[in-house]
C-alpha cells in the first residue's frame, strides 16, 4: 500500500503511458480525478460496515421491513449492480489502452447485440423473480420451485440457440450496426470467442435476480464480484503480458461469464439453505409467457438504449463532431455508474413487493412503498448535487487533461446531472410494477421512457438549442415518464393495495 492512504481508481481514457501503479515510484504523481480516493481511516470505516452488514443474519421475504432492515436487505444488490458498472469500464479501459483503438471501436460496434443477449437474462429473471416471490407468498413452494427450474432450463436452452444463431448472422449483423470492413474483421473475432459464453451470460444475470428471491442476496454479490475480478484479471493477462488483443478481452469475459454461470447452477443443484432448489420441472407455457411479459420492460429499457445511443451519436455527430460522441460516451459510463444504485434497490426489493402481493399482505405494500419512494427521491438528489460537485474530476477519468474536452464534457455532465433527480423514480416505477406481475404497466412506462419521449426530445430539442437541446433531452424525456409512472401509480393504487 502506497504510504499516506490507498488510491482505487478506474483508468478508463488514460493513455497506457499515464497509468500509476500503486507501489511504483511515480504512484504519488498520479493525476487528480480519481474515481474513488479513500485514506486509511475511511477504508478501514467502510469494511467495517461492510462487514457487518454481510455478516448479519438473513432476512425473510416475510418480515416487517424498517428503513434498517431494507437497506441490509437491498444493500448487497446495490453494491453488486455498481460493482457491475465498473468492472464493464474497466473492460473497455484494458481494450482501449493495450489492445488497440480499432479494437475497442469494434468491441463497441458489437456492444448491442451483447446488449440484447444481456436484457434476455434481465427479462427472464425480473419476470420470473415477480411470478416465483408471488408464488412463495400464496403459500405454494412446490409449485414456486418448478417456475424456477423450468426458467433455469429455458434460459439455457434460449442461450445456446441465441448463440449459435448470432455466430452464424454475426458478420452481417456488425456490418448492419456500422462496421467498416476492416472492423467487421474484427468484431467477428471478438464476437466468435464470447458468444460460445452465452447460455452462461444469460444464466448469470438470471441468477442475480433469482438469489434475491431466494433470500440469499449475499451470495449473489459473492458470485458477481467473484466473476468481476476473474474477468479484470484475465484481462490484463491476456491483454498485456500475452498480447492477445481482442481476442485475450473476450476469452476473459467468456470465462467469467462462465464463472458467473455455472457456479449458482451448481449451487442450487446442490441441497441448499435458500427458499428455491433446482429439480425437474413441468413445462408451463403459462409461466413462461406471463414471465417473459413481466420482464418485457427490462428487455425493452436494454434493447432500447442501444437504439438511443445511436441517435445521441447522430446528433452529436451533426452538432459537435467526435468529440461529442467522446463526450457522451463519458456521459453514458457516469450515469451507468449512478444509475447502478436505482437499479440495485429496485432489483433488491423486487421480491418483497412480489411475495407481499401473493400473500395479500397490504400493509407491507404500503409500508414498502412510502418508504421506497422517499429512498428514490433522496438518492437522486444526492446523485445530482454529489454530480454537480465532481463533474470535473469524474470527466478528467476518463478525458484525461485534454482541456477543450474536459470542458464540454463537464458542461454536459452538468446539464446531464438534473435527470438524477427524476430517473431514479421512472426506473423504481418500471420494477414496481414488473415486482407487481403487470407487465404490460411497467412495458409502456419503459417504452414512453426511452423510445418516445427521449428519442422525439433529442431529435428536437437541438432545432432551438442547439447542443444544449441535447443535453437537456434526457431530463425532459424522465419528467415526461415521471407523469406516465406517476398516472398509473395512481390509477392502481385500490387494486394493488399499496
Amino acid at each position: 500500500m502506497a504510504e499516506g492512504g490507498t488510491l482505487l481508481r478506474c483508468y478508463v481514457g488514460y493513455p497506457a503511458s499515464r497509468v500509476r501503479i500503486p507501489g511504483s515510484p511515480n504512484f504519488k504523481k498520479a493525476p487528480l480525478g480519481a474515481f474513488l480516493v479513500l485514506n486509511r481511516r475511511n477504508l478501514a470505516f467502510f469494511i467495517l460496515c461492510y462487514y457487518r452488514i454481510m455478516k448479519s443474519g438473513e432476512i425473510k421475504l416475510s418480515e416487517h421491513f424498517t428503513y434498517k432492515k431494507l437497506f441490509r436487505f437491498t444493500f448487497p444488490s446495490i453494491t453488486m449492480m455498481i460493482f457491475l458498472s465498473i468492472y464493464c469500464v474497466v473492460d473497455g479501459f484494458f481494450v482501449a489502452n493495450f489492445a488497440g483503438k480499432p479494437e475497442f471501436a469494434a468491441l463497441n460496434i458489437v456492444l448491442p447485440l451483447l446488449m440484447t443477449i444481456w436484457a434476455v437474462g434481465l427479462m427472464i429473471g425480473t419476470g420470473g423473480s415477480a411470478l416465483i416471490a408471488k408464488t412463495l407468498g400464496e403459500g405454494e413452494p412446490l409449485k414456486a420451485n418448478n417456475i424456477f427450474s423450468m426458467l433455469t432450463y429455458a434460459a439455457i436452452l434460449i442461450g445456446v440457440v441465441l448463440g449459435f444463431i448470432a455466430s452464424l448472422k454475426l458478420k452481417n449483423l456488425v456490418l448492419f450496426f456500422g462496421a467498416t470492413p476492416e472492423l467487421a474483421d474484427l468484431c467477428v473475432k471478438y464476437g466468435h470467442i464470447i458468444l460460445w459464453a452465452t447460455p452462461f451470460c444469460i444464466l448469470q444475470n438470471v441468477f442475480q435476480i433469482f438469489f434475491v428471491t431466494a433470500e440469499k442476496p449475499k451470495m449473489g454479490l459473492y458470485v458477481i464480484v467473484a466473476a468481476g475480478i476473474i474477468n479484470m484479471i484475465l484481462d490484463y493477462i491476456f491483454i498485456v503480458p500475452f498480447k492477445m488483443g481482442l481476442e485475450g478481452a473476450a476469452l476473459a469475459t467468456a470465462i467469467s461469464q462462465f464463472a458467473g454461470g455455472f457456479f449458482p447452477l451448481v449451487y442450487f443443484a446442490r441441497k441448499n439453505g435458500s427458499l428455491l432448489k433446482l429439480g425437474r420441472a413441468e413445462f408451463r407455457s403459462r409461466d413462461l409467457f406471463k414471465t417473459i411479459t413481466n420482464g418485457s420492460s427490462e428487455f425493452m429499457s436494454n434493447v432500447a438504449a442501444s437504439i438511443v445511443t445511436i441517435v445521441y451519436n447522430y446528433q452529436l455527430l451533426k452538432y459537435v463532431g467526435t468529440s461529442g460522441v467522446v463526450a457522451f460516451g463519458v456521459i453514458l459510463y457516469i450515469m451507468y455508474i449512478f444509475y447502478a444504485v436505482h437499479i440495485g434497490y429496485s432489483m433488491g426489493s423486487a421480491p418483497i413487493f412480489s411475495y407481499n402481493l401473493g400473500a395479500k399482505n397490504s400493509y407491507e405494500l404500503k409500508n414498502m412503498t412510502s418508504k421506497s419512494l422517499k429512498i428514490i427521491m433522496i438518492l437522486g438528489i444526492l446523485m445530482f448535487v454529489s454530480a454537480e460537485i465532481f463533474a470535473k474530476p469524474l470527466s478528467r477519468i476518463f478525458v484525461g487533461d485534454n482541456a477543450e474536452l474536459l470542458d464540454f464534457t463537464v458542461r454536459g455532465l452538468r446539464i446531464f446531472a438534473i435527470s438524477f433527480i427524476f430517473g431514479g423514480l421512472n426506473i423504481f416505477g418500471s420494477a414496481f410494477f414488473t415486482a407487481l406481475n403487470n407487465g404490460v404497466v411497467s412495458a409502456i412506462i419503459s417504452f414512453m421512457r426511452t423510445l418516445v419521449f427521449e428519442i422525439a426530445a433529442v431529435m428536437l430539442l437541438p432545432l432551438l438549442f442547439g447542443v444544449y437541446g441535447i443535453w437537456a433531452s434526457v431530463i425532459v424525456a424522465e419528467i415526461m415518464a415521471m407523469t406516465v409512472a406517476g398516472f398509473f401509480f395512481i390509477k392502481l393504487k385500490k387494486r394493488y393495495g399499496y
